[in-house]
């Protein structure tokens, strides 16, 4: 009996920004020249209250919780439709993760082949060169971590 070959996994951070954009680009693209597949990433974090302790404060946070959660799910398909488009030749699958990026991420590259992030996403200061999540992706990821440039003509 032949065994099926595993189709290497490429994760790649997305946060909406040009950068994360850029980052997906190029995972679909290396996806598609190994044999591959994406998993596109995106974390979202939402601070409750602690001192909220009554049930119909509690029930409000939860609510809010869904929210936060359904609306990075929304961002996260309505990017990489705009991205990649609706069939771009490899399979992208969506990931949302309750957690700080930087972690969600390094956790995500536990089971991946490559892992691929943009220089810097919406956070931190427009001069830095590396973004302080991709800095701890690269830092701390146990897969190999490919850092994609915006391209010179898209800079903001």
């Amino acid at each position: 009996m032949s065994e099926q070959p595993i189709e290497p996994l490429i994760v790649v951070g997305v946060d909406g920004s040009n950068h994360s954009k850029e980052a997906l680009r190029w995972a679909v693209e290396q996806a598609r020249m190994v044999g591959g597949r994406v998993h596109a990433v995106m974390a979202w974090e939402w601070n409750r209250n602690p001192f909220a302790i009554d049930s119909a404060a509690a029930q409000v946070a939860e609510d809010e919780v869904v929210t936060a959660e359904e609306a990075a799910r929304r961002k996260l398909a309505d990017t990489v439709a705009t991205t990649v488009g609706t069939s771009p030749g490899v399979p992208v699958f969506r990931r949302v993760e309750q957690g700080s990026p930087a972690q969600v991420l390094v956790d995500a590259a536990k089971e991946a082949d490559l892992t691929v992030v943009g220089t810097r996403g919406y956070g931190g200061f427009k001069g830095a060169l590396l973004g302080s999540v991709s800095q701890q992706v690269v830092q701390y990821a146990a897969s190999t971590v490919v850092v994609v440039r915006e391209g010179a003509d898209d800079e903001d």
